[in-house]
C-alpha cells in the first residue's frame, strides 16, 4: 500500500512544520510579546508597591497631624478650663463683694429700725408712766382725799414698774 509508504515521508513533513510553527510561535511570543508582558506586569507591581508606600506615608502623616492636633485640642481644654475656673473665681468675688454690700445695707437698716423700735418703746414708757402717775394721783386723791404731787406719784409708778 503506498498510503502507508508516504506516512513516514509526511509525517516527517508535518513534524518538520509544527516544530518550525511552534518555534516561530515562542520566538515572537516568548521572546516579543513576553518581555512586554512581564515589563507591564513588573510595572504594576511597581505602581502598586508605589501606591501602598504612598498610602503608608500619608497614614503616617495623617498620624502625626492628628496627635499634633489632639496636642492642640488638649492645650486649648486646659486653657478654657482654666479661663472658667478664673471666670467662676471673678464671678464669686463679685457675688462675695454684692452680698457684703448687702449685708451691710441690710446690717445698717436693721440697726436703724432697732434705733426708732428702742425709741418709740421708750416714748411708749414715758407715756405709760405719765399716765400711769396721773391715774394714781387721781385714785389717791378719790380714796384718800390726799393730794399727791407729780412728782411724788412718777417716783412711786417707776418703783412699781421697775421693781
Amino acid at each position: 500500500m503506498p498510503q502507508i509508504s508516504q506516512i513516514a515521508a509526511t509525517w516527517a513533513s508535518q513534524l518538520f512544520w509544527l516544530l518550525l510553527t511552534f518555534g516561530i510561535v515562542y520566538f515572537f511570543i516568548g521572546r516579543g510579546m513576553a518581555t512586554k508582558v512581564q515589563a507591564t506586569v513588573d510595572q504594576r507591581d511597581q505602581s502598586v508597591a508605589d501606591d501602598l508606600a504612598a498610602a503608608e506615608a500619608a497614614r503616617v502623616a495623617a498620624d502625626a497631624a492628628e496627635e499634633t492636633w489632639r496636642g492642640h485640642e488638649n492645650a486649648a481644654r486646659e486653657a478654657a478650663q482654666k479661663k472658667l475656673a478664673e471666670a467662676r473665681s471673678t464671678a464669686a468675688q463679685a457675688t462675695e463683694q454684692q452680698l457684703s454690700a448687702a449685708g451691710g445695707e441690710m446690717d445698717a437698716k436693721v440697726s436703724e429700725a432697732e434705733a426708732r423700735i428702742t425709741a418709740a418703746s421708750q416714748a411708749a414708757q414715758g407715756e405709760i408712766e405719765a399716765v400711769a402717775a396721773e391715774a394714781a394721783q387721781d385714785i389717791v386723791a378719790r380714796i384718800s382725799g390726799a393730794q399727791v404731787s407729780a412728782a411724788e406719784a412718777q417716783a412711786a409708778v417707776k418703783v412699781a414698774l421697775n421693781g
